[in-house]
């Protein structure tokens, strides 16, 4: 799309409104237009987008579209003015909260493995949003109680969480313009002999539903990684995000047939290396979760425009998991 303005306005009784255009550009032309509304307004579903081009609350140049699976053109402007739908009551939880940095606009979180960040299909409390709702009652004020952006349950290390309707809206605006920059330190099945540039789509899978995949029709999603360390059968990299899609390094790591280790849905059945140590391969086997950690995040600050950057260190069991295989690879 060639250009994209996104606002986030309240109404007299508080809660936002929905307001949104973008620009048809030339990768889009030609293509149904709910498909380009899903993606240019990615924040909501392709079955909500639907239900408000029939209602009328999200045109086209101007106009109520016809219907859903008609083609747009290149330049067309898909205006999206609607009421939000209707948020399900979070309840305020007092679960314990990590803070790395507080002040008047932002929180900067610590997550740990295990929280989840907010209430969904199967988990309605004990996430993040509940444990913000009960540390700070305004957040109710604001949607989804400040949070951005998420990492995955089992995902540890940094967040960044708005603290005014002003704060969502910058910091929204600086994630869909890629300028909230991540990066995650991951242990990974297999010696790479170097980094490189995953550009490949992401989207459902088509089989499993609860599971991600690089297909052809997914969302745009492209990772950089580079190799820290190598072990002997085994790599510790960075990797930065250049999108944000769900389960992105996971997927694209699995990709390039190097699965993090510990991954329940992406990961690989065992633990191969011949004649690896057994105590190392048991340890490998007994990690609990993903070996994934988002250790530095770097955005301005909302209000003064100030750049800020975080680092944070590797939990416990991340680190263990490095020192084991540092041991079981001498000389390495």
């Amino acid at each position: 799309m060639d250009r994209e303005t996104r606002e986030s306005i309240a109404n007299a009784a508080g809660a936002p409104k929905l307001h949104a255009r973008a620009e048809v550009g030339p990768a889009q032309a030609g293509q149904r237009l709910d498909r380009v509304a899903a993606e240019m307004f990615h924040e909501h579903s392709r079955e909500r987008l639907k239900q408000w081009i029939r209602s009328g609350e999200l045109t086209v140049n101007g106009q109520v579209a016809a219907r859903p699976r008609d083609p747009v053109a290149l330049g067309d402007a898909l205006e999206l003015r609607a009421e939000p739908p209707p948020q399900a009551v979070v309840a305020a939880q007092p679960i314990e909260l990590d803070l790395v940095h507080e002040d008047a606009e932002v929180l900067v979180l610590n997550k740990p493995a295990g929280l989840t960040v907010h209430p969904g299909a199967g988990q309605a409390d004990g996430t993040l949003q509940n444990a913000l709702l009960h540390r700070y009652p305004e957040l109710a004020g604001v949607p989804r109680a400040g949070i951005v952006h998420r990492i995955d349950k089992q995902t540890t290390g940094l967040l960044v969480v708005a603290r005014s309707l002003s704060a969502h809206t910058a910091l929204v605006r600086a994630i869909q313009a890629r300028e909230v920059h991540r990066e995650y330190h991951a242990v990974v099945h297999g010696v790479l002999t170097g980094g490189a540039t995953v550009d490949a789509p992401i989207g459902r899978h088509p089989a499993h539903r609860t599971r991600m995949a690089v297909r052809e029709g997914g969302k745009p999603a492209r990772t950089h990684y580079r190799v820290l360390e190598r072990f002997a059968h085994h790599s510790l990299i960075a990797a930065r995000l250049e999108s944000g899609r769900t389960h992105q390094i996971r997927v694209h790591m699995q990709h390039q047939r190097y699965p993090l280790v510990g991954d329940p849905v992406y990961g690989q059945r065992g633990v191969r290396g011949a004649g690896m140590d057994p105590a190392l391969r048991e340890t490998i086997q007994r990690f609990a979760r993903q070996a994934l950690h988002a250790c530095r995040l770097e955005f301005e600050h909302p209000a003064s425009g100030q750049p800020l950057a975080f680092e944070q260190p590797w939990p416990a069991d991340f680190a263990a998991l490095v020192e084991a295989l540092r041991n079981g690879a001498p000389g390495a």
